[in-house]
């Protein structure tokens, strides 16, 4: 199985995060590719190639270019306005109640503003790297893309950062570019009829649902904890299933909390059930890894026993599969656990 990776990454290091009202080191770091390059490389199975540039047009293919403008400049802009600093993060957010009755906002001119508009959270700061890491993930989901397109039956991007909760005008929860509705679309533009994404992190991927929430040649399926409970929150309920083109396209199936393997797998199978009768020519997934008993921001119960289970679940499925590294915070089992998962999903390649 190849598996595309680049040291690029490391570039996006942010100092902390600010999580319920605290500064703490961040759980997206550097460490966690390095910790599953780390593991994948002890084991024949898999392949490592270098990310091959694909420049900006596949972002703006789904992100508002405005989005991409910004991340290119924001770190500098900030700097030369209020700096010396490490990380930047907003202060000043724009929500609807800020204008009620006046109309829709303009974007703003001021640094300090506009990192409330395009951000909606306090834990993804930006660093001088950020803009050049946030693209050679890109750059790592789309020459795994490729790779299925050129046969493959299974490709894997260590992607980082990740990309599940940025919207098409909207970065946070760790992700700047969407490296999952970005493939997706890339695999449509190759002259795929319909592409599914299926989505296993812990944290509901509301970027990718709200990109393709009126379409229904993208077909989105989630398996998350319950919004009740967990981040992000607003998104994710049973009854978001889309709108227009895209009703029926959309299906989220909340897990409760202490949800195992045996409860997993059977939730798996309904989604999986879902996407083979959508007729897809290809699936996406966002692999996280954060579903894992002992993840330390999740809830949920499985083993790694059970994400290998998951992985030759999806194998079964026959279809071309592009899996994109997401969340996943249990440093010191992160490694072994992708490699289970992608086990797993190889067993149907021989």
């Amino acid at each position: 199985m190849k598996v595309v990776y680049t040291l690029r990454h490391r570039a996006h290091h942010p100092e902390a995060e600010l999580e319920d009202s605290r500064f703490q080191p961040p759980f997206e770091h550097p460490g966690r590719a390095e910790t599953i390059r780390d593991v994948l490389s002890t084991d024949d199975l898999f392949e490592f190639i270098a990310p091959d540039d694909h420049g900006t047009a596949p972002i703006t293919a789904v992100h508002d270019p405005g989005l991409v403008e910004f991340l290119a400049t924001a770190w500098q802009r900030f700097q030369e306005a209020h700096g010396p600093t490490h990380d930047v993060i907003p202060d000043v957010f724009s929500v609807a109640g800020l204008r009620d009755k006046m109309g829709p906002a303009v974007r703003p001119r001021s640094i300090s503003m506009e990192l409330g508009w395009w951000c909606f959270e306090t834990t993804t700061p930006l660093t001088q790297g950020t803009y050049d890491a946030a693209r050679s993930s890109v750059d790592v989901a789309l020459t795994a893309a490729d790779a299925v397109l050129a046969g493959d039956r299974v490709a894997y991007g260590l992607c980082r950062p990740p990309g599940h909760h940025a919207g098409s005008a909207l970065y946070g929860g760790y992700c700047f570019f969407n490296n999952a509705a970005i493939t997706a679309q890339h695999l449509r533009d190759a002259g795929l009829s319909r592409v599914a994404v299926l989505d296993v992190d812990y944290h509901h991927g509301n970027g990718t649902q709200q990109i393709f929430y009126d379409r229904d040649d993208v077909v989105f399926v989630s398996l998350h904890g319950d919004p009740e409970r967990a981040y992000p929150y607003l998104t994710g309920h049973r009854d978001e299933t889309g709108t227009g083109r895209g009703a029926g396209a959309t299906l989220n199936l909340p897990l409760g909390a202490g949800c195992d393997d045996d409860a997993y797998v059977s939730a798996l199978s309904s989604a999986l059930e879902a996407i083979d009768a959508a007729s897809v020519d290809a699936i996406v997934v966002s692999l996280g890894l954060d579903t894992f008993v002992e993840d330390p921001i999740s809830d949920l119960a499985l083993s790694a026993d059970g994400l290998e289970r998951c992985g030759a679940l999806v194998a079964e499925m026959g279809c071309p599969t592009v899996v994109l590294q997401e969340g996943g915070y249990a440093s010191d089992a992160l490694g072994e656990n992708a490699r289970r998962w992608l086990r797993g999903v190889a067993s149907g390649t021989h």
